[in-house]
């Protein structure tokens, strides 16, 4: 299995940014490529649709007000991924004020190069966090 572990330090408070980024439904208010996100099956199951006419299916499998911090698999979708387990969560910085993001992953390679197919996730999670950036400074 392929892991991917990204990060971003923010200046934004981890209420602020929880606040902006944890809800399950909340990716299109923050990642450039989810135009939007629709729920289903009592908030359980998103349908994504994408910027470049894609759409993806997720599911909801841990969330945590306290921890700040969900978990979900990918059901369907465009990536060549199988087996995709995904956390996001949000805590406080080791020293000072601001908070991290950290968003990881767990996957198999489909019908690509594993190094491939990280290279793709990789990107994925940076382009939402890099936004995240720019929104609360990094």
């Amino acid at each position: 299995m392929a892991k991917v572990h990204e990060t971003v330090e923010l200046r934004g408070s981890v209420d602020e940014v929880w606040a902006a980024i944890g809800g399950f439904n909340d990716l299109p208010k923050w990642h450039p490529a989810v135009a939007s996100s629709t729920l289903e099956e009592g908030g359980r199951v998103r349908r994504l649709d994408l910027a470049d006419g894609a759409s993806l299916i997720e599911r909801l499998h841990s969330f945590s007000e306290r921890e700040r911090s969900y978990g979900y698999s990918i059901e369907r979708g465009p990536l060549p991924v199988s087996r995709y387990r995904s956390l996001l969560h949000v805590s406080g910085p080791a020293s000072g004020g601001g908070c991290r993001v950290e968003w990881s992953g767990e996957f198999a390679a489909d019908g690509v190069p594993e190094a491939e197919a990280v290279r793709i996730v990789t990107g994925i999670y940076r382009a939402g966090l890099d936004r995240l950036g720019e929104r609360f400074g990094s």
